[in-house]
């Protein structure tokens, strides 16, 4: 190798190797090599990542983009696109986070699964899911980040539907697979409209489409209506990927997967695409003011939108799924106001908590012998003492309590929003105020979760008596016990990583400044609205700001604990009223798959079968048919089968053969 950096090809090749083995031997070697292997090559991969990352940190900043060709992919006439890596600090920063939690998720997933026949196969598509979201993470190009973009989703579509001989898992499944292909659909339209318009289509090298836009667009060659263009359709992908309004709707049923699947997808790596994504083309949402407000708004609407609905659901993963729909906002609308750093620290936070929090569910599931719901829970803290206060820190971190950190990164967003000059005048205080209601919303429905599955009486034994007879010895399995060592670990891991990981990203009301974004700078910092589009505020008022984000999350952690520390509330043992409405998430799931699907797929498929199938390609088809049997039937009439009708039919084509040519030699002068 050339380079040190030409080890970002192991990183990718490592579960690629471990792919091929559990899909080729991994039923003939036995589970406990399966999953020694599974977890081994990722783990590795983070080693190596975080090797890159130390070498790259001895390079100067402005030298901290490093490409690495593997081949060249795609010539054709002027489109020449290379299978080649970027290696820059966003690329590294997420591989750590996609193998280092991915990682630590394989190792619970040793324990979690250890009773399925279907292991081997569950490493097969856990360690194919690590290889395309790296493979998204290190692409040096548009065409190359959408190979990794599909791949996660086939591998997501293969997660959530592993149990497959449930319908509703393959429901959910399908589900998100087609709203996805909504939203790659427009991450196409993009990367088409991108190349006709730049000429190419790489991020990083000579001649990059960031250098182009900012050529074309100073020299008035391409108009802000192109650019916009561009950046709303990336968008359109993002809004499928990292299920933003209108296409969130996928994410709450994809906890039909196993509880690992759901960790890997909400934490370290599918939904977390969306945002890499507008990170990495950042100059071109600095050249479309529009498109930047549009991302902010969204993201802000997405995030209280699915808060409100966190409040009312019952099942402890959906509580999680819709806590990550807002989360995620949360991270677009720091994209969307310039901060683009802010944005993926909130990311690289958000893996941690959340991972912490999903496996953490998973141990509750795993002791209550696969009970979601959490009406059917409750004091478990004394049981399962370590999942209790692994997850006690999850949810103090993502409710922003400080230091914990959650704190942080939600805090920088809130106070870039508040500051920001890259959106129209008073924009800016508008959605900080929303984002602050959002972070109240937070820390109280994750209160709730937290005392309806730790707190008050154990309600876990009445209910599974009550299903299984109140006679049946055996109605409760016994009691919970906490989970083994595999899942234990992880959980700690995370945990520690929920409470120190927040002290990267500094603290500016007391002038401690950010490693994270000093790090980050070569690949998030702002390079068309400057850095005036997110000032330093003044720091009374960064105080004022960092008071308000505490009051809101103290706020609804008192508010969470006074409502549920003895259990469950009588008024919540059944789903009625306006909670009823959160439940079902104002009805916009039913209005999307039912009335919108149903029409789409009834009336304008049907239309489309009639006129399209029926009348224009079989009409064609058999207009054809029709033609030619006309025409053959007339011909045929020629075929007598007597000698002197041909040779009378010879001497009439010799005549006007004859005439034709005295005709046209007599035109020509050649006849006189």
């Amino acid at each position: 190798m050339n380079s040190p950096f030409d080890l970002v090809w192991i990183v990718i090749a490592l579960p690629l190797a471990g792919f091929l083995f559990h899909a080729f031997v991994g039923k003939r070697v036995g589970k406990k090599v399966v999953g020694t292997v599974g977890t081994a090559v990722v783990l590795a991969a983070f080693a190596i990542s975080a090797y890159l990352t130390g070498e790259l940190l001895k390079l100067p900043p402005e030298e901290r983009q490093v490409l690495s060709l593997l081949w060249r992919w795609i010539e054709t006439g002027e489109f020449r696109v290379a299978f080649e890596a970027l290696v820059d600090p966003l690329s590294l920063l997420m591989a750590l986070i996609v193998t280092g939690v991915g990682g630590l998720i394989h190792l619970y997933s040793t324990g979690y699964m250890a009773e399925d026949e279907d292991y081997p196969r569950f490493f097969t598509y856990l360690n194919l899911f690590i290889v395309f979201m790296l493979v998204l993470v290190f692409s040096n190009n548009l065409p190359m980040m959408f190979v990794g973009w599909e791949g996660v989703g086939l591998c997501s579509y293969l997660l959530i539907g592993f149990w497959y001989k449930e319908k509703v898992n393959t429901d959910s499944a399908n589900k998100a697979f087609i709203v996805n292909r909504i939203g790659d659909w427009g991450f196409m339209l993009a990367i088409f409209l991108a190349f006709w318009t730049f000429g190419t289509v790489t991020f990083a090298g000579e001649g990059n489409m960031f250098e182009r836009a900012v050529e074309l667009k100073e020299t008035g060659a391409v108009s802000t209506g192109v650019l916009t263009a561009i950046a709303l359709l990336l968008f359109v992908g993002a809004t499928g990927k990292s299920a933003q309004f209108p296409l969130y709707l996928w994410l709450p049923d994809a906890m039909a997967g196993p509880t690992p699947v759901s960790a890997l997808i909400h934490a370290a790596t599918m939904v977390t695409a969306g945002v890499v994504m507008v990170t990495r083309c950042h100059v071109l949402y600095e050249l479309a003011p529009a498109a930047m407000l549009v991302v902010a708004v969204i993201g802000v609407f997405t995030a209280i939108f699915a808060a409100t609905i966190a409040l009312a659901q019952t099942d402890i993963k959906r509580v999680l799924a819709y806590s990550t729909v807002s989360q995620l906002g949360y991270m677009f609308l720091g994209c969307g106001v310039g901060a683009f750093a802010s944005g993926m620290f909130h990311v690289t936070t958000h893996a941690f908590f959340k991972a912490l929090l999903f496996l953490g569910a998973g141990s509750v599931i795993h002791a209550l012998h696969h009970e979601q719901d959490m009406r059917r829970m409750g004091g478990l803290a004394k049981y399962l003492p370590v999942t209790y206060w692994t997850m006690l820190i999850g949810w103090l971190a993502i409710a922003g309590i400080p230091p914990l950190a959650g704190f942080f990164s939600k805090d920088e967003i809130l106070a870039a929003t508040f500051g920001t000059h890259a959106l129209p005048v008073s924009m800016g205080q508008i959605l900080w105020a929303v984002g602050l209601v959002t972070a109240l919303l937070t820390a109280f429905y994750m209160t709730r979760l937290m005392g309806l599955t730790f707190w008050g009486q154990p309600r876990w034994a009445a209910a599974h008596a009550h299903a299984h007879g109140k006679d049946d010895a055996h109605a409760h399995h016994g009691e919970p016990h906490e989970s083994p060592p595999s899942m234990t670990m992880p959980l700690m891991v995370l945990a520690v990583l929920s409470v120190v990981g927040g002290f990267i990203g500094g603290f500016a009301p007391l002038h401690i400044p950010s490693a994270f974004e000093a790090f980050l700078e070569p690949s998030a910092g702002l390079k068309v609205l400057g850095e005036e589009a997110v000032p330093h505020l003044p720091v009374s008022v960064e105080w004022i700001l960092v008071g308000a984000s505490v009051a809101a999350a103290a706020l609804g952690v008192w508010f969470g604990w006074s409502r549920y520390r003895v259990g469950l509330p009588e008024s919540e043992r059944e789903v009625t009223g306006f909670r009823k409405v959160l439940y079902e998430q104002y009805g916009y799931d039913a209005l999307m798959v039912k009335g919108v699907g149903l029409w789409l797929g009834g009336k304008i498929a049907g239309w489309a079968w009639q006129f399209l199938d029926v009348r224009l390609i079989d009409g064609l088809v058999n207009g054809v048919a029709g033609v030619t049997g006309w025409l053959g039937g007339r011909l045929r009439r020629v075929q007598t089968g007597y000698v002197r009708n041909y040779a009378f039919t010879i001497l009439v084509g010799a005549i006007v053969l004859l005439i034709w040519l005295l005709v046209r030699g007599a035109s020509a002068g050649l006849v006189r």
